[in-house]
């Protein structure tokens, strides 16, 4: 491992299989112990050092949580509880506080047998990679213990979601509300079951909840941002004006109008550029990744606004944010960022931003992106071996390069490796949804699986 290489962080922190190495009692301990001796050297002397660790509602994380907590207690690091909290609500109650990090359980939308850990700066953002390095050299180091003098003590955090609700609600402009507005909010029996429901019914909506009946081993299953079929078919049924679905952490969103029509990150970015635009603020340009469809680039860019994209991940549309000093950014999986009203992505609040929009303009979903059509896009997964290189496979190589020529200006390729699980992300932009079906299926089909 070079001195620049992580070994166990990948894109959103520390990700796997329970049971199987990482995600497993003993290495959970150890990597409490390696963070919280990282925060003790950093802190000024003789302050004490506090994190927040919330998780999802897999099974899992009750395992985990005693094991991180034993972990941090072990250096000297005191722990406060929150329980069940989406990720951004960490974020914010962890800056909100003042600690000195916070950490969340949870594999996101991954399905229930996984788990992971990622953590947060004091200032409610993703560790640097200085400090996801600066952990793994003390994972490196033998496990110690402090002397009971100087054991970290746990504590519960009363009332975490009705904060958190409370944070939501204030992003939302305070001369409007949501009455009269039908909304099915699908929380993927996930950490946001308990709080995404009360914020819209808080501001006046009238919600019809789904996906709210965690019970260990349903989060994402067949429900939430990444299986929106259910949320279709309730807002149908409901006759309601707005779907809205979440994942398992409630970092992603996606939207659903009254036809069954699903807007994914890509539309609603570009909803929430024009809606800043269209309000004279000065947003200098907007950050999307690799995966960003090119129409949406287009629309962005007669705005007037510069356009970058990031590699995927929303630590990466952070960093280059960040660097612009920009406010807005997102990905078409449903992250979207925006930092003038929090320090990382969050579903709900991306939701919000939308519905304001919508308000202030009296417009639909489908009218604030008249005129913008994007292309298809084909994404497809396939299982390889690790370490598996597709640029080192004269045959893949040649594949994508005849269809490269044959797409020409009317379309992309983009082939990526997944940060979080042993897979190549196949994804194929065309003018026609067939053709680039197609097209996919072709690379697909070359690759050693």
């Amino acid at each position: 491992m070079t001195a620049n290489t992580k070994k166990y962080f990948g894109t959103d922190g520390i990700r796997g299989e329970v049971g199987k190495a990482p995600i497993i009692p003993d290495f959970i301990l150890r990597l409490g112990y390696a963070a919280g001796t990282v925060l003790k050297q950093a802190a000024p002397a003789g302050e004490r050092c506090t994190v927040l660790i919330g998780k999802d509602t897999r099974v899992s994380g009750y395992l985990l949580e005693a094991a991180l907590e034993a972990g941090f207690s072990a250096a000297g690091v005191d722990v406060m509880l929150c329980g069940p909290m989406p990720t951004p609500g960490v974020a914010y109650l962890t800056k909100a506080l003042r600690l000195s990090a916070g950490v969340v359980i949870s594999a996101s939308h991954n399905p229930y047998q996984d788990n992971g850990i990622k953590f947060f700066s004091s200032e409610g953002d993703k560790l640097s990679d200085a400090s996801e390095l600066a952990i793994e050299a003390a994972l490196d180091q033998p496990l110690g213990c402090v002397s009971s003098k100087y054991l970290g003590k746990a504590f519960r955090l009363d009332d975490a979601t009705g904060r958190y609700i409370e944070f939501c609600k204030s992003t939302f402009p305070a001369a409007l509300n949501l009455r009269g507005l039908k909304l099915v909010i699908d929380c993927a029996n996930g950490a946001a079951y308990q709080s995404a429901p009360n914020v819209f019914h808080e501001l006046g909506a009238e919600v019809i909840s789904i996906g709210v009946e965690p019970n260990g081993r349903n989060i994402n299953d067949g429900c939430g941002a990444t299986a929106p079929a259910a949320l279709i078919a309730k807002v149908k049924e409901h006759q309601a004006d707005l779907g809205i679905a979440l994942d398992g952490d409630a970092d992603r969103l996606q939207m659903v109008d009254a036809t069954g029509r699903l807007f994914n990150g890509d539309e609603l970015l570009y909803v929430l550029a024009k809606d800043r635009v269209d309000r004279g603020l000065k947003l200098g340009g907007v950050v999307g990744t690799l995966m960003t469809n090119t129409a949406i680039e287009h629309a962005i860019r007669a705005l007037g606004l510069q356009f970058e994209r990031a590699n995927v991940g929303d630590r990466y549309v952070l960093e280059l944010l960040k660097k612009h000093q920009w406010t807005l950014g997102g990905e078409g999986s449903g992250h979207l960022l925006c930092l003038d009203q929090h320090s990382t992505g969050d579903g709900t609040v991306a939701a919000l931003q939308v519905l304001a929009a919508m308000r202030k303009q009296g417009k639909s979903l489908a009218e604030l992106l008249n005129g913008v059509h994007v292309f298809p896009q084909v994404l497809l997964n396939v299982k390889v071996a690790p370490g598996y290189d597709w640029q080192a496979d004269s045959k893949v190589v040649e594949v994508v390069n005849t269809i490269t020529a044959k797409l020409g200006n009317g379309g992309r390729v983009l082939i990526r490796a997944s940060g979080t699980e042993p897979v190549l992300r196949v994804m194929v932009e065309a003018k026609e949804l067939d053709q680039a079906n197609n097209y996919a299926k072709t690379i697909v089909a070359a690759i050693p699986t």
